[in-house]
């Protein structure tokens, strides 16, 4: 595959803002599409409006090569339909219609096959069932996954998916971990506090680090990303042949549990850990040996290394503020 230039859907994004530099260095031109959030960037062409427009849908593929598809929609049961799945209809018809796209990569994830709702003795292979978990992104994932391969098997789109495990950038991690806001994800510790001593951390406004276990005290286990595997991955799998009518999983190196890692925030921040207990869901992990053997991800971001990236993080944003 020839592939130079390329759209990226979703410009404005988590994936999008990290991806696009990465693109631009390795050499690629880039047609930008940002929907509501203003994104500026030197050397890249950047496109208003929205992927449910399928006249804008078409132009957008003119003259490019490769689509690294990013837009998608959250819990928006209004809008989800628009983006996630008329969207992604437009982007796939009209490169069926144009015949030049040689690669179309999906921005997929690990929520269309139901990670923590269902129970999942053995890791999550990247030919796992789909199964999402309730709620609309979770369906919508599967919907945009289900399209890509139906396009593939009909017209011969060579497409590519990349399933994320749920992607961390910047501080995410310490947003997600400790107590005070800003809160990041899920769970909500101050939801699930229930005694007064956990409650007391919310009512006075202190921080602490949360720590997720099961109602007989083990901790919970996890799978999550960092943004710079990601963007690698990215970068792994345009214009590679063996990446073509593939899904791959993309994820740390290894899960985490709940313990050591508050415990590891915790030491670095000099905060106490709070143990909350959840007795919904399940532990899981994610197998990314196909991500490993076939692209030659080395997914090194561990959560240790994106702790310490988040701290590092912190602290320069704070020192310019």
């Amino acid at each position: 595959m020839g592939i130079k230039n390329i759209l990226v859907t979703g410009a404005s994004g988590k994936i999008g803002r990290h991806l696009i530099p990465a693109l631009l260095d390795a050499g690629y031109n880039v047609r930008a599409l940002q929907h509501k959030t203003p994104v500026e960037i030197p050397d890249v062409e950047i496109v208003q409006g929205s992927i449910s427009d399928p006249v804008l849908a078409a132009e957008l593929l003119d003259d490019m090569d490769a689509v690294c598809h990013l837009a998608t929609s959250k819990e928006d049961k209004e809008h989800f339909l628009d983006i996630s799945i008329r969207g992604t209809f437009n982007l796939l018809d009209s490169a069926k219609e144009c015949g030049h796209i040689q690669q179309f990569i999906l921005s997929g994830g690990d929520a269309a096959l139901g990670i923590y709702y269902y129970e999942n003795p053995k890791p999550l292979s990247s030919d796992a069932p789909l199964r999402a978990y309730p709620g609309y992104y979770a369906f919508s994932k599967v919907l945009e996954e289900t399209m890509c391969a139906q396009y593939a098997i009909q017209y011969g789109l060579k497409f590519t998916n990349l399933r994320f495990s749920w992607i961390h950038a910047d501080d995410d991690i310490l947003k997600y971990m400790t107590l005070k806001p800003p809160n990041f994800g899920a769970p909500s510790w101050k939801k699930l506090a229930v005694t007064p001593k956990q409650k007391a951390f919310f009512e006075k406004g202190l921080d602490g680090v949360g720590c997720l276990l099961h109602p007989d005290g083990k901790p919970y286990v996890r799978h999550i990303v960092g943004i710079g595997d990601v963007v690698d991955s990215f970068l792994r799998a345009i214009g590679n042949p063996a990446a073509v009518g593939q899904s791959f999983n993309v994820a740390c190196p290894e899960p985490f549990s709940y313990d050591k890692l508050s415990a590891y925030i915790a030491g670095k921040l000099n905060l106490t850990v709070v143990n909350f207990e959840q007795g919904v869901f399940h532990d899981f992990s994610i197998d990314i040996s196909k991500a490993r053997n076939v692209l030659g991800c080395p997914l090194k971001f561990d959560i240790f290394t994106m702790v310490d990236h988040a701290i590092r993080f912190r602290e320069s944003t704070q020192k310019h503020a």
